[in-house]
């Protein structure tokens, strides 16, 4: 009995103050789930992208080095009246 509890207690010691220990634990008994989740939703977005592209809608992107604000000339100026 005092063999366990001395394991359980080494355990939860390394648990708590031994972060690389924390990481394995974690990745054991969490991330492979993650890991699966996280590529079912990537699988999942790439369809939709593959279905938007066959339904023809076209997103062109402004390149990185295009200056937006010299492209915007302003809007167009509209009268209005205050009503009380």
């Amino acid at each position: 009995m005092k063999l366990l509890f001395n394991i359980i207690l080494i355990f939860l010691l390394l648990i708590a103050f031994v972060p690389f220990f924390r990481r394995f634990i974690f990745h054991l008994l969490v991330g492979r789930q993650l890991i699966k989740e996280q590529e079912k939703q990537f699988r999942a977005a790439q369809q939709q992208q593959q279905q938007r592209t066959k339904a023809g809608v076209r997103v062109d992107n402004v390149p990185p080095g295009a200056n937006q604000s010299s492209q915007f000339r302003g809007g167009e100026y509209v009268d209005y009246e205050e009503v009380k």
